[in-house]
This record gives structure tokens, sequence and C-alpha cells, in this order.
């Protein structure tokens, strides 16, 4: 059995008792408690472990940040020259000025794997992967995998760094934990999405007799883009001054339509991004959940839903829609939805193992507080018994 079956089978049986061991990437596997109480998985239990000892890892950088230079090329070379690593890097990394024109370092890079982004398949090449940078940069890592995902260590070298746990200070010690299993991992769940467009090359042609022909609602008229997505699927009115109009249905049962600016539907780790923007719950990342919240919507009565996991969502637009919809995902790839299109979106069974700093409990504790200030409030100050009496 593959190892991508294997891990949606753990999927589906962690809501009542989760097999032993699930794995990620061509080594990576989590070892897990097999005598957890009533069978609830303890996400501290959740440890990363190897299959056999990595031998690749893939460098994420964010492009056009020079203070994020000296720390990508310090790394990479303690990762080619100490650990003896293969180095995966994205092409356009490698043709920044800044990077090429250094030549105490061309002679390390010249040792690199490079790709290009939709263009090159490293799914099962590379055996963990390490971002600089921001939150973007482990959402932008989670788009590279369209199946299973190699486990994800990210620096925090962004601004928000909600999603990155690790400082970049003690490197060297923390990646070698890693390398040698010593960590706790917490499964991100992505969404899978899938995006039909009804009338994708629907064109007109004349025949002979200048009598104007199409091509027909038929299937060779329809296009079907699919996408995994870490944070959230957003469909949104774009440009026009209109309600967005559109029809939400769950597993084939129209539940609502939603009338406003849009509506956002994300994964337990979204639900801290936008979502929780737009008024939702902050949801941790072991919950087996889809987050529906609307944006802006005229209703004082529409509040944030969150539906079980394992359902679909459908979304159209409405018969009576005035105008389309845009819709995005991860702010990434964003498009047109027309009549007749439509967005199809469940729980992928390829999350996204991100490696914790300590644990997934308090590592989410921690980035509410250090992040989003969550609860921050001036202490009330203590009641003497003298001013009681007043």
């Amino acid at each position: 059995m593959s190892h991508y079956t294997d891990s949606f089978h753990w999927r589906n049986q962690s809501l009542h008792g989760p097999s032993p061991v699930t794995t990620f990437g061509p080594k990576a596997c989590m070892l897990q408690n097999p005598h957890a109480v009533m069978h609830i998985q303890d996400p501290a239990s959740q440890r990363l472990t190897w299959n056999k000892p990595p031998k690749s890892v893939l460098v994420i950088k964010k492009i056009r940040d020079a203070s994020l230079l000296e720390p990508f090329k310090e790394l990479c070379m303690f990762l080619t020259e100490v650990k003896n690593l293969i180095v995966y890097v994205e092409k356009k990394v490698l043709e920044d000025p800044a990077i090429s024109g250094d030549e105490n370092f061309g002679a390390i890079t010249k040792k690199f794997c490079t790709f290009r982004e939709d263009l090159d398949d490293i799914s099962n090449r590379v055996d963990f992967i390490i971002c600089l940078g921001g939150d973007g940069t482990l959402l932008y890592a989670s788009s590279l995998f369209q199946e299973s995902v190699p486990p994800v260590m990210a620096f925090h070298l962004g601004s928000l760094g909600f999603l990155t746990p690790f400082k970049f200070d003690t490197y060297q010690s923390q990646v070698t934990q890693i390398i040698e299993g010593n960590a706790a991992i917490v499964l991100r769940s992505r969404l899978r999405v899938r995006v039909l467009k009804e009338n994708w090359e629907k064109k007109a042609r004349v025949d002979e007799k200048g009598i104007i022909l199409t091509n027909g609602d038929n299937e060779s008229s329809r296009k079907a883009m699919q996408y995994q997505v870490l944070n959230e699927v957003v469909v949104d009115r774009g440009p026009s001054s209109y309600l967005s109009n559109v029809d939400l249905f769950l597993d084939g049962h129209l539940i609502t339509t939603v009338q406003g600016d849009g509506v956002i539907v994300s994964t337990p780790t979204g639900s801290t991004a936008y979502a929780v923007a737009a008024g939702a719950s902050m949801i941790h990342p072991n919950v087996p959940a889809i987050m529906i919240t609307p944006i802006c919507p005229h209703s004082l009565s529409f509040r944030p839903i969150v539906v079980p996991a394992g359902v679909e969502l459908k979304i159209m637009l409405s018969r009576d829609a005035r105008n389309t919809a845009w819709v995005s995902f991860d702010g990434r790839k964003r498009q047109e939805i027309c009549h007749g299109d439509s967005i199809t979106i469940t729980t992928s069974c390829f999350p996204v193992p991100s490696i914790c700093f300590r644990d997934p409990v308090n590592d989410w504790f921690e980035s509410l507080a250090q992040c989003l200030h969550w609860n921050v409030r001036k202490k009330q100050n203590y009641l003497s018994s003298e001013d009681e009496e007043f």
C-alpha cells in the first residue's frame, strides 16, 4: 500500500482510533502512542521519525528580501558542507544578482539541484523542507506538493510568523535535531479544491453557408483545475460594486445563499488568517474541521460556522446573481467564476506535517500570544479588605 493511502487511512481513523504510524514524503514518518486514552490521540505525542536518514532538503527563501541573503547562504553552506545533504533550491532564487554575483558562494551553488515551479516535479526527491521568511513561505511550500508533503521546518524571518516557530539564531542545533528525528510535528490539514469551468473554450465558428455554429455544452468545452490549499479558499465580488450572490451546498444540499462581499472556506490553520479578521473563531490545527465564514454579509444573523472535515462543499453563482465572482487559493491563482462554474471543496488526504519548536499545543498558544496578542489586557488591581467596605 502506498504512503499516500496510508496517510488517508490515518486521517479517517484518527477520530476513533489512529493507526500507530503514518508517512510523509520518501522517508519521514510519524510515530503515535497506540495506548491513548479513549483512542483519542494526544497532539503532543506526535513525533517525527525517519525510515532512513534524510539525504535531501528543499530550502525555500522569500524572494526579493535582502535581509535573508546571509541566513540563506549560511544555512546552505551548513547543509552541504557539514551535513552532506543534497540541497534543492528554486531556480529564480539563484538568479538574484546578490547570489549569482557572489563568487565565494558560487562554488556552493554548483552543488545545488534547481527546479522551476509548475514545470519540474520534485515530490519524490525531497526528504524535508526548510523555509526562510514569513508564513507565506510555508504556504508556498504547500503549493509545490499536490500529494504527499515532506516535513516542513519554518524559521521566523518574516513579519508575522504565526506558522514559523523556529528562530534562526540556533539553526545548527535545531536542524541537527530534525535530521536525527528528534522533533514533534503537527499535521496541518489542507483543502482539496476542484474548479470546474463550464464554458472554458466555447468559441463560435462559421460553416460554409455562413451559419454561426458553437461547440455546444459538451465535455470538451469544460475545464477542471485542482488545488491543494493550506489556509483558505476566498470567493469574493471582485471589482463589482454589487453584492456577491453565491449558493453554498453541503453534501449536495443547498444550505444557504451568501449575499455580501464574499465567503471564506478555511482549514483550522487558516482560521487564524483571513477568517479571524472576518470574525471567525480560532481553531487548533489538530481539530478535523472546515470553517465557513461570510465576508461582510448583508444579514445580522449570518455567523461563521464549523462543519466536519469529511463533508463536501460546493459553491456556485446564484441564478439571479447580478455579477460574476472571483476566487483565490491561499491568496494565489485568482480567477473569475461565471454562471455555470462550480467550486468543490473537501478536506485533502495529504496534510502538511509542520515541525514544532516544542509541541503542537504550546506552539499554537505561543503564536496566539506573540503574534495576535490574544487576550492581552491590563491586570485588574487586587481588592484589599479596606476597599471592600466602600
